[in-house]
């Protein structure tokens, strides 16, 4: 893979999408193992903790706890599991069925943190610019699809999401999305509206997906995942 740069100094935080439904896989996708006998969110927290940025963990509630202790190894790389945006935290009522507001609340959630660690001193780093969204559909590491959309940044200045794509979808979800968009985002949830390609299209530049990252993404079904795990770099 061509390498852009190693300058991370755009890079505010990364959340990690882990709390859909995945009633066609029959379980959490965050909770499925590797062949390696690593969770699946372990696995994304492990990647996104080499960035030393923010990882901002939006479970819908579910409590998925990570394996690793990535906040007491690397001061800025904390653990932050977020809320929705306009979620109930207070609710004490349980239903077996997970219902979600879809990404729109959990990145507009991620946007409102990074903005409250930028106030706080807290972030290192108060002039980065841009989130960093992985889904827990994807095996792509959070190293590799930071030095992928990157390289688009300079290249887009008009463009507030960077996000993968194959030859006929785009993949909002694995991307990029610029903080400056925050309220944008709020008042498009706030109007009723979740559809992600809706609003996203006037914003997008798309980057065409490695040809080895192919068969890592996308996976809604116990066969997809096993698909996934075999075309994993040895």
């Amino acid at each position: 893979m061509k390498n852009c740069s190693n300058n991370l100094d755009g890079l505010a935080g990364v959340i990690i999408l882990a709390g859909g439904a995945s009633r066609r896989m029959g379980t959490a996708k965050a909770m499925l193992t590797l062949p390696s006998g690593e969770q699946l969110l372990d696995y994304h927290v492990r990647h996104a903790s080499k960035l030393q940025i923010p990882i901002l963990v939006a479970d819908n509630g579910r409590g998925f706890q990570t394996g690793l202790d990535v906040h007491l190894e690397k001061t800025n790389s904390p653990i932050i599991h977020i809320a929705d945006y306009g979620a109930d935290v207070d609710s004490n009522e349980h239903d077996a069925r997970v219902k979600t507001g879809g990404a729109l609340v959990a990145i507009e959630s991620a946007l409102q943190t990074l903005s409250d660690l930028n106030d706080s001193g807290i972030s290192k780093n108060v002039q980065a610019s841009w989130l960093l969204v992985i889904s827990c559909d994807s095996l792509i590491p959070a190293t590799d699809l930071w030095q992928k959309l990157q390289c688009k940044m300079s290249l887009a200045a008009d463009k507030k999401v960077i996000c993968l794509k194959d030859d006929s979808h785009l993949y909002p979800l694995l991307g990029l999305y610029q903080l400056s968009i925050e309220r944008d985002l709020k008042n498009y949830i706030d109007s009723g509206q979740r559809r992600v390609m809706q609003f996203i299209q006037p914003l997008v530049q798309a980057v065409p997906f490695s040809k080895e990252w192919q068969n890592l993404t996308n996976f809604n079904t116990p066969e997809d995942f096993n698909q996934a795990c075999a075309a994993l770099p040895k």
